[in-house]
């Protein structure tokens, strides 16, 4: 009888290694999983959204280009036309917001990002973009709504490449003063 406890014994710690493996590796495989979606995140490295899969409107194409090479006068006229031929694409109204600002004319920055933000809500370059604008203009405030606004628009735990950005140009702006 004692010799068949221990062998009960024994099987409970093995049963218990085994069980112990097993939840490590499950583990491993969540670690795993976490850090592939981390990696598969693109990062907002460049100035613009990439295109969206649909076909671009040759002047949206135009005014990327254009922004590319910082010829943002070229940008806002090729933009602007864009728009005018459609007024619901929220990336033209964010890049139009973008080449203003570039070129100082706040206030029709402004409008543009506001109408990416009223077409798409949780357009990100958008709202990274707005809280620059406020950020030029003085409104650090303002800047940081943006980047709670942010927090909750980015899919992975409300970090994205956007978030990052501002978050560094506000602690840029804020060390400045």
């Amino acid at each position: 009888m004692l010799h068949s406890r221990r062998r009960g014994v024994k099987f409970g710690h093995i049963y218990s290694s085994a069980m112990e493996v097993l939840q490590m590796k499950s583990l491993m495989a969540v670690i795993t999983l976490a850090f592939s979606f981390a990696l598969m995140q693109d990062p907002a490295f460049g100035d613009m959204p990439e295109p969206k899969a649909r076909a671009e409107h040759p002047d949206v194409a135009a005014g990327r280009k254009a922004i590319d090479a910082k010829d943002y006068k070229t940008a806002m006229a090729r933009l602007t036309k864009a728009v005018q031929e459609d007024p619901n694409d929220a990336d033209a109204h964010n890049m139009l917001g973008y080449s203003y600002r570039k070129l100082g004319t706040f206030d029709k920055s402004m409008e543009h990002y506001q109408k990416a933000l009223k077409l798409d809500p949780n357009h990100r370059s958008a709202h990274e973009y707005l809280g620059e604008l406020y950020l030029d203009m003085n409104q650090l405030a303002d800047a940081e709504k943006q980047l709670q606004a942010l927090k909750k628009a980015c899919p992975f735990f409300g970090r994205c490449g956007e978030y990052e950005d501002l978050k560094e140009a506000i602690e840029k702006h804020k060390a400045k003063k």
